[in-house]
């Protein structure tokens, strides 16, 4: 559902007509109205995500890797970060954590082993070139049987401790919606780290960007570090970004509001209905093709490794590769998933205003010799 090849997540009406007012003319972008002089763009989420996660302050860049180079560089340039061996992930297109605390100019310091990091590890690696203490999600994978990982509140404790600063690189997470119980409440506020960072587009439905929450002290030296500029978030970001954020003080609105929380919340017999309908969208030749089954939705784009979801959707009867190809030339192309030997269409990622569409492709598709 959330697959970064194909943009990550849709979004909602209301962010898309923000970006439709902001973009037809000018704005205040850095602009104050009451005092009539220049402003500062991060302010226009600010108070929002302050709210809804409980910090002390909050900056927005236009990724969640920028987040962590412009923490890492303004925290730790010239010392070390310790980080648990079990954690030192390669995000997408090969980026690695290893190189990018390199790149942001200091020294990793590899903690505990692959599968079991413990407390006592990054007690005995701290010392006096300690610059940060860094935890990170394992965003495409998860370690199972004999593993052990320290909690954050611990490194938060063991911090204190030893007066180096914890930040947390929530990445992508698992989506809030995936968590009913998140849904309740606000957002990760980090349980006392000094910053935390996540993705504005895989966790909340919005667009792209990289949120950095935590204390006023830590948020406003990342405020004037000068790599903030070349990390900075556009208006139309920005406006999508505020959007998204208000519908979050609603849960409700949110499931209702955000096309990738509908997503995530819908259940399977929603989605067997929703296919089966769609089934009269095709003339009588391709329906004979067509089958509503059950499926597995994968929440995807690294947000939750392995989770899935119970879905139904369309079996195409056919030469599969022959489908898939056709449906993806085809304008709009239609990604579909090869199974099984089999084409598949999860009704789970075909948004309500598509699915005429998906009929004709599959149709024509079918079609073909």
């Amino acid at each position: 559902m959330l697959h970064t090849n194909l943009g990550r997540a849709p979004l909602s009406v209301p962010a898309l007509e923000a970006i439709a007012r902001l973009a037809a003319g000018y704005s205040n972008l850095e602009y104050d109205d009451a005092r009539g002089a220049r402003g500062d763009r991060y302010d226009h989420c600010r108070d929002r995500l302050r709210k809804l996660t409980g910090s002390a302050d909050a900056i927005v860049v236009n990724n969640n890797a920028a987040a962590v180079v412009l923490t890492v560089n303004e925290l730790a340039r010239g010392r070390d970060v310790l980080v648990s061996r079990g954690e030192l992930i390669e995000i997408g297109g090969s980026f690695r954590i290893p190189e990018m605390i390199e790149r942001a100019g200091a020294r990793l310091v590899e903690v505990g082993t692959t599968n079991r990091t413990r407390l006592d590890d990054y007690r005995k690696a701290a010392g006096p070139e300690t610059g940060l203490i860094l935890k990170v999600h394992p965003a495409n994978y998860r370690i199972e049987g004999f593993s052990e990982t320290v909690e954050l509140d611990a490194l938060v404790g063991l911090g204190t401790e030893v007066g180096v600063p914890v930040a947390w690189d929530l990445g992508s997470a698992a989506p809030v919606s995936v968590l009913p119980a998140a849904m309740q409440g606000p957002l990760p506020a980090g349980t006392g780290a000094d910053l935390v960072m996540w993705s504005g587009d895989k966790l909340l439905g919005g667009p792209q960007a990289g949120i950095i929450h935590g204390t006023q002290e830590a948020v406003a030296r990342l405020r004037a570090n000068p790599l903030l500029r070349t990390y900075r978030v556009d208006k139309l970001a920005l406006a999508a970004l505020e959007s998204t954020l208000q519908a979050w003080f609603d849960p409700d609105t949110a499931r209702v509001e955000i096309p990738i929380v509908r997503m995530l919340v819908a259940p399977e017999a929603e989605m067997r209905a929703r296919a089966t309908a769609a089934l009269d969208h095709l003339s009588e030749p391709a329906r004979s093709a067509v089958s509503v089954e059950g499926m597995e939705s994968l929440v995807g784009a690294g947000s939750a490794p392995g989770e899935t979801i119970p879905s139904a959707g369309w079996v195409v009867r056919g030469a599969a590769s022959a489908l898939d190809d056709a449906c993806r030339a085809s304008s709009p192309a239609l990604v579909g998933r090869v199974s099984d030997g089999e084409f598949r269409v999860d009704f789970r990622c075909v948004l309500e205003t598509e699915v005429a569409d998906v009929a004709r492709i599959v149709a024509d598709a079918l079609s073909r010799p």
